[in-house]
C-alpha cells in the first residue's frame, strides 16, 4: 500500500508497547489522525526530534481500511518549537495550543484554515516573547470560530437586543456565565439572576472584532500583558469546555503563568 506524505503538526504522543509511540498529528490534507511510530522511543530511533510537541514535519504514513491507527513510516522535520520550549510562558502556550487542537478537532476532517491558524500563531510566537498573550488570544478565538462554536458577540442571548455601542453613548455592559453559549446585557443578567457571571469588557470586544478582521502579525501595536483580554480568553475557554464537556487542563496553568 503506497504511503501518504503530508505536511503536519505533531499534537501529542503517548507511550505504546515497548519502545513505540502513539502519535496524534494534524495533517494538512487529512485532518487530525493518530498513528503508531514503531521503535520511536528507542535510542537509535530514526524519528529523532520530529515527534516533539507541535513540531512541523513532513509525515509519511500508511493508512489501512477499517483501522483507527495509521502506521507512521517516517517524519522529516520542517520546523521545531525547541526555542519556544525554553521559555516557561511560551511553553505553556504550546501546551495550550496542543491540548485545544487535540480536543476540538474531529478525526479525519481536513481543515486547511486550522492548519494555517496553527502555522501563523507559532510563527508569531517565535517572533518574540512579547507576543505570547496576543498569540494565545488570537488562536483561542479562531479555534472557537473554526469549530463552529462562536456565539454572537453583539446580540444579547436573553432578550436578543443589540449589544453594539450607540454613537455618543458609553458601550453597554455585557456578561457571560459558564454553561451558556452567549452574552447577556446587564438587564438580562439581573432578571435571570445569573450569579457568578463575568463581564466582557468593551476593550476585549474590540480586540475580538480586530482578531476576526486582521492577521495576527498585523494587529494593532498595543502593549499586551497577561491582563489584556483575559476576560475574552476566559469566555472562549468556557465555550471550548462546554463543547468538549470537560475542563481544559492547560488553561489554569497558562493563566497562572
Amino acid at each position: 500500500m503506497p504511503a501518504h506524505v503530508s505536511e503536519a503538526f505533531v499534537l501529542q504522543t503517548w507511550p505504546f508497547r515497548e519502545g513505540d509511540l502513539i502519535v496524534s498529528f494534524l495533517a494538512r490534507d487529512a485532518g487530525k489522525l493518530r498513528g503508531v511510530a514503531r521503535r520511536a522511543r528507542r535510542p537509535k530511533s530514526g524519528f529523532g526530534s520530529g515527534l516533539e510537541r507541535l513540531s512541523q514535519v513532513r509525515m509519511s504514513y500508511f493508512q489501512r481500511e477499517n483501522r483507527d491507527l495509521v502506521n507512521i513510516d517516517s517524519c522529516e522535520l520542517i520546523g521545531s518549537q525547541f526555542a519556544l520550549a525554553g521559555n516557561y510562558y511560551s511553553s505553556c502556550a504550546l501546551d495550550f495550543m496542543a491540548e485545544v487542537s487535540e480536543q476540538l478537532l474531529p478525526a479525519g476532517e481536513p481543515s486547511d484554515k486550522y492548519f494555517r491558524l496553527m502555522a501563523a500563531t507559532l510563527e508569531h510566537l517565535r517572533a518574540g516573547s512579547a507576543n505570547i498573550w496576543r498569540a494565545v488570544t488570537y488562536f483561542s478565538l479562531w479555534a472557537v470560530r473554526l469549530a463552529g462554536m462562536m456565539p454572537e458577540l453583539d446580540v444579547c442571548l436573553g432578550c436578543a437586543e443589540s449589544l453594539a455601542p450607540v454613537d455618543g453613548e458609553a458601550p453597554p455592559r455585557v456578561f457571560f456565565v459558564r454553561g451558556r453559549a452567549g452574552l447577556y446585557c446587564d438587564g438580562c443578567r439581573r432578571a435571570l439572576d445569573l450569579r457568578g457571571a463575568w463581564e466582557l469588557t468593551a476593550d476585549s470586544r474590540l480586540i475580538a472584532d480586530e482578531i476576526l478582521r486582521t492577521p495576527v502579525a498585523k494587529m494593532c501595536d498595543r502593549v499586551w500583558t497577561q491582563a489584556t483580554a483575559a476576560d475574552l480568553r476566559r469566555f472562549l475557554a468556557q465555550q471550548m469546555e462546554a463543547h468538549i464537556e470537560r475542563r481544559l487542563i492547560t488553561v489554569p496553568v497558562l493563566e497562572a503563568a
